[in-house]
């Protein structure tokens, strides 16, 4: 039977960035593992959403199979994924691959999608219970914060085992940011904002502008997370345009101020025309023609 395409296994398309490849790995590894899915297949699944991810968060082995599709990790190719395990490094566990050719084989880490290691995602589950047979660890419980909340920060009245206590949430945390408080983790889980797109620190918008304002420049008004701000466009801008604003992002965890926000300049072309309107075009146009 032929093997199901990675990005379709993980609901993707072939342009996914990397955030939208661990995040989708990241929803799909808890929904499908077999202790919580109990329908048929399920263990198979999981298998095919791992193997999925482990490729598609390496760059090189991403590039190797949209190249060459499953043909690139066959035996004897160099992505061959040959023996594998668990290995302890000094920032945490990785699963470590080898090819099957030589000694001197290249070595792949694989990134558990946001995890600190591979036991995490089954201590977020379920408390500590790992299939691996380690020890309990801290214990983690997934935090909901809206966009709004994650980037200002915010103070949230939490039940743990339960007692009730108040936490505090620094500016900046993203999805899948862990913060320790005591003997525990809390995982947040952001939900996005139809205005901005985020990546790391920096914040992104598309912005949609009439011809005649491409044309002639002016001011238009720009949503950013401290209120709407008004923006000088030069007369001539082109669709596709990028303009920065500095620090106007999100604000750093660690200190160090802020990312920075980036307009998107989109020419919006109206589907339905008014007689003047056509009228003004088409006189636009022969005089630019002449």
């Amino acid at each position: 039977m032929a093997k199901k395409d990675y990005y379709e296994i993980l609901g993707l398309s072939k342009n996914a960035s990397e955030a939208e490849i661990k995040k989708a790995y990241r929803i799909l590894a808890r929904k499908h593992h077999p202790d919580v899915d109990k329908s048929e297949g399920a263990h198979e699944r999981f298998k095919e959403i791992n193997e999925a991810y482990q490729v598609l968060s390496d760059a090189k082995k991403r590039q190797a199979f949209d190249q060459f599709g499953h043909a690139a990790f066959e035996q004897g190719s160099p992505f061959d994924q040959g023996q594998a395990g668990w290995q302890r490094g000094p920032g945490g566990y990785t699963y470590r691959t080898y090819s099957s050719g030589s000694p001197g084989s290249i070595n792949f880490d694989f990134d558990f999608g946001g995890f600190s290691d591979p036991f995490d995602i089954f201590e977020m589950m379920f408390g500590g219970a790992s299939p691996f047979g380690r020890q309990t660890r801290a214990s983690r419980y997934v935090l909901p914060l809206t966009f709004d909340e994650a980037v200002h920060g915010c103070t949230k009245e939490v039940e743990i085992e339960g007692k009730k206590m108040k936490i505090k949430i620094p500016a900046g945390v993203d999805d899948g940011s862990e913060i320790r408080f005591g003997d525990f983790y809390l995982v947040t889980e952001v939900k996005g904002d139809p205005r901005f797109s985020r990546q790391g620190y920096d914040l992104f918008v598309d912005y949609d502008i009439s011809f005649a304002k491409a044309a002639l420049g002016g001011t238009i008004k720009v949503p950013t997370i401290d209120g709407d701000i008004k923006v000088r466009l030069p007369s001539g801008t082109q669709s596709g345009t990028q303009i920065r604003l500095r620090g106007r992002g999100v604000s750093k965890l660690h200190g160090g101020g802020r990312g920075d926000q980036y307009i998107n300049i989109r020419l919006r072309v109206p589907n339905k025309l008014s007689r003047e309107e056509r009228k003004l075009l088409e006189e636009l146009e022969e005089l630019q023609e002449s």
